[in-house]
This record gives structure tokens, C-alpha cells and sequence, in this order.
């Protein structure tokens, strides 16, 4: 027997799953770290945290599981894309990592806009948001110098723990195109980005594929995680990424949606053409030369978790949806916008906040849960409306994440998007797409493509209803109109909030 290991290295706590040749998760183990806030907008953790959780949730997997140790052949990782560490000359943090979520580089966005102009979506084919790594190196290196005179290079989440378990620097291509520094489609570090801000190719780390061995567990930290010095260590991916490998998509026609405190649409894309206009995030995708187009709602999950917390804060979610499958689509007349926490797509809006619109004396609580449901749903079909809109079919979508969970929502989605909506089997996210990467990478299958077929286990399909997706593209079109109307209404309101 032998096994993989997949490392999906999240933003509040670390994930290993180990796993067999027939894709089955056989142990699993977790551990969390801080997070730290120092401003308002400003989110960080300590490089090292990850390292020392990483280590001992490996540990604590090698015992639990029973496996024989030297049978695990690899390790691969799926990470939390965007983040900024700074190392110095002898691969040591000069700072706190700056997060994906963290919001203080707006001005640093508007810089890279005016010195780049079109070249920006025309190479790296994303707009400069905060959440880019890109502007935070630029934050660091106008606002802390004596940190940023210190830095020699920047790696990723993922890459600073890999590095320190094997004491080799790579990035591979899924996690650079989340830097804003990556020519996209011609898979190297842009020199007309790096020129534009007098920074030295040197400062980016070699480039690499997702499944390639970039190296072998050093002798101490192999005996830490209680692993044989000569297992295997593979690139990995972006979470995104890796979550979409872990999903299965990858062919043309496969769609992903995941429903956890964000939302994601992810769609494979076979090649680097399409053009979105900067609508969507366009990245390379951790199956080597493929691409994914992607939409994000940033209050997806949380925005019922907000909605229980602040209305039904003693119930399961069982009992607050309970009877929602009995309220006709519309809600009676009830729409809701996720926007709680601002917007990302199609609206890249830190200002704009949520509605409810329709409120009229009829509406009892299940008609608003209903509502925060469709409005979720409405949200991530904007990206699937643009991804049609550029010409891409989209007839089967992937669910995941908590929307996966509910009968209920997975008919909604199919009916919303009007498409077929599959429910896996064995959903584990990130995590299972990093194992498939190590699975890939030892030769287990011959493509990544063979390894889904084998992991990857759909089981329940909801296909539309015609008369409620009838009802549900009137809907969305009125939902189209709400972020409009209300967007000066929610400038307005900014000086009132605390």
C-alpha cells in the first residue's frame, strides 16, 4: 500500500489529508494560528505559525493514521493565494506575511493602473485589486523601507512552508498569476511589470508546474513530521486552483461552484484567449497550460451565517431553513443583495452593502431566508451570465462547500444558473486537489485527467425546472439593477458607519 498527502495551508488553520491509490481520505488532521489585526484593514499572520502548525498536524496524521510511514510517496499543497512574505538574504521573514483579505494598498492600486494602463490586463490580464500581492510589496516598500531594503525575495504562503520543509525556493504557475507580476499566458515573471517598479527578476522565485518534485524533506524537519527524509515534495497550487482539481475541472465545459465564507465560479478555460476585459480574475490553472476564469462574491456563506447569527442566533441551520423548499422562487417578491462586506465581482466595490428589497407585511422569516439564499445564488450567476457573455458554455456546474450541503440550494443553483448542477461524493476541496497533484506527480496516473476519474466521485445531479428558471431569469435581471440604484445611496451612508 502507499500514499499521498495533501497540505491545503488556509487562512485560519493548516489541513492534511492523507490518501490512498484509490482516492480514499484515510486520516485527517488540523491545526489553527492566529491572526492578526493591527489596523482596521490590515490582516497578517506569522510566516513561521505555518510552519510549526504544518509540522505538527503532519505529525499528529503519521500517528493517528496507522500507515506505515515510509509508504507515503509525496506531498503536495494547495494555499491561500496572494499573500505577501518578504526573506531576506538568508531566507529569515523581515515581517508579518500581509494577507489576501487585507484592504490598506488602495492607493498602490491606482499607481500600478497609471503606470501600466493597458499593458496591466493585456499581460497579467487582472486588474490591480488590494488583494494582489503586487500592491502590498509596493505598501512595504514605500511605507516600512528599512524592512523592504532588507528583502531580497518574496514568496507565497504555500512556497515559505514548502521552503522551509525542503529548503528550496519555487512558486508554481497557478499561485504567481495572483501576483500581479505574472505574463499570464506567456508563463514567465512580466520584465515590463517588474521594470515598471525597479524591481530585479531575482526577487521572484524560479517558476515551476504544480505537479513537478521540486525537492525532498530536509533530515529534521522529516523526523518532526514523522516522515522518511526521502518522501517526495511537489509544488502544488493555489487554492482556487487546487480546489478546482479537486472538483474535476479539468475540461472545457466544467464549471465549479463553491459556496463557503466567500463564493467562487471557477471555469476551466483550455486556452488563453478569452477575453473577459479584466471582468473576472483570469489565472493559470495547476493543470500544466490551462487556465481557469474565475468570479468571486465575498459575503456568499457568511451572508446566511450573518443572517442566523443576527436573527436565530440559538437555532441549527436545519431549523431556520426548515420549510424554505416550500417558498415559491421570488420569495414573495423579496430580493436580497450579499453585499455586506462590499462586492468583488462584477463590482470591485469596498463601499457597496447589502438590501433587501421588496419588504412588505406578508414576509415572515423563511421568506427572508429564502430571499439571503437567492440573493447568494443571484450573485455568483453574475460571473456565469459574463462567462456566457464572452461565449463560454457553461451546462454543468460542480457544487461544493456548504451550498452543497442543502438539497434545497443545489435545486436553486441548477435553476439559477440554468444548468446542471452535480454534488461530489467525497468533497474535500483544496486539500484533495494538492493530493491529486502528489498523486499525479508520483506516477500514480498519467494525467491529471486519469487521477480525477479515479478521486474524484460525483454523486447527485439537479437538473433545471423549467418554469423556475423561467422565473428566476426575471428575477436576476431586477437583481442586475439593484447594485445601480443603490451604490450612491451607499456612498452617501459611508460617513455614518463606524
Amino acid at each position: 500500500m502507499s500514499y499521498v498527502i495533501g497540505v491545503d495551508l488556509g487562512t485560519s488553520a493548516v489541513k492534511v489529508l492523507l490518501l490512498n491509490r484509490e482516492g480514499e481520505v484515510l486520516a485527517e488532521a488540523s491545526r489553527s494560528y492566529p491572526l492578526f489585526h493591527e489596523h482596521s484593514g490590515w490582516s497578517e499572520q506569522r510566516p513561521d505559525d505555518w510552519v510549526e502548525g504544518t509540522i505538527e498536524a503532519l505529525h499528529e496524521l503519521t500517528q493517528v493514521s496507522g500507515a506505515a510511514a515510509e509508504a507515503v510517496e509525496g506531498i503536495s499543497f494547495s494555499g491561500q493565494m496572494h499573500g505577501l512574505v518578504l526573506l531576506d538574504g538568508e531566507g529569515i521573514p523581515v515581517r508579518n506575511a500581509i494577507l489576501w483579505n487585507d484592504t490598506r494598498t488602495t492607493a498602490e492600486c491606482r499607481e500600478i493602473e497609471s503606470l501600466l494602463g493597458d499593458k496591466l490586463l493585456r499581460v497579467t490580464r487582472n486588474p490591480a485589486l488590494e488583494g494582489f500581492t503586487l500592491p502590498k510589496i509596493l505598501w512595504v516598500k514605500k511605507h516600512e523601507p528599512e524592512a523592504f531594503a532588507q528583502a531580497e525575495l518574496f514568496l507565497l504562503p504555500k512556497d515559505y512552508v514548502r521552503y522551509r520543509l525542503t529548503g528550496q525556493l519555487h512558486m508554481d504557475y497557478s499561485d504567481a498569476a495572483g501576483t500581479l507580476m505574472l505574463d499570464v499566458a506567456g508563463k514567465t515573471w512580466s520584465h515590463d511589470v517588474l521594470a515598471a517598479f525597479g524591481l530585479p527578476h531575482s526577487f521572484c522565485p524560479p517558476l515551476v508546474e504544480s505537479h513537478a518534485c521540486v525537492g525532498t524533506l530536509l533530515p529534521e524537519q522529516s523526523s518532526r513530521c514523522g516522515l522518511p527524509a526521502g518522501t517526495k515534495v511537489f509544488a502544488g497550487g493555489a487554492d482556487n486552483a487546487c480546489g478546482a482539481i479537486g472538483a474535476g475541472i479539468l475540461q472545457d465545459g466544467l464549471t465549479m461552484c463553491s459556496i463557503g465564507t466567500s463564493g467562487v465560479i471557477l471555469s476551466y478555460e483550455q486556452g488563453s484567449g478569452r477575453d473577459y476585459e479584466g471582468k473576472v480574475h483570469f489565472f493559470n490553472h495547476g493543470k500544466q497550460d490551462a487556465f481557469y476564469s474565475m468570479g468571486v462574491t465575498l459575503a456568499a456563506g457568511y451572508s446566511l451565517s450573518w443572517f442566523k447569527n443576527t436573527f436565530a442566533k440559538d437555532e441549527s441551520f436545519d431549523d431556520l431553513l426548515a420549510g424554505v423548499d416550500a417558498v415559491q422562487p421570488g420569495a414573495n417578491g423579496l430580493l436580497f443583495t450579499p453585499y455586506l462586506v462590499g462586492e468583488r465581482t462584477p463590482h470591485a466595490d469596498a463601499v457597496i452593502r447589502g438590501s433587501f428589497i421588496g419588504i412588505d407585511g406578508s414576509h415572515e422569516r423563511i421568506h427572508f431566508a429564502r430571499a439571503v439564499m437567492e440573493g447568494i445564488t443571484f450573485s455568483l450567476n453574475e460571473s456565469v451570465d459574463l462567462f456566457r457573455a464572452a461565449g463560454k458554455t457553461v451546462d454543468t456546474i460542480i457544487s461544493i462547500g456548504g451550498g452543497a450541503q442543502n438539497p434545497v440550494w443545489l435545486q436553486m443553483q441548477a435553476d439559477i444558473f440554468n444548468a446542471d448542477v452535480v454534488a461530489l461524493e467525497n468533497e474535500q476541496g483544496p486539500g484533495l486537489g494538492a493530493a491529486m497533484l502528489a498523486a499525479y506527480g508520483c506516477g500514480w496516473f498519467g494525467s491529471l485527467d486519469e487521477c480525477a476519474e479515479s478521486f474524484v466521485k460525483r454523486s447527485s445531479v439537479y437538473k433545471p425546472q423549467s418554469s423556475a428558471a423561467a422565473a428566476y431569469a426575471g428575477l436576476f435581471r431586477i437583481y442586475q439593477q439593484v447594485y445601480t440604484q443603490t451604490a450612491g445611496l451607499n456612498e452617501s451612508l459611508k460617513a455614518y458607519r463606524t
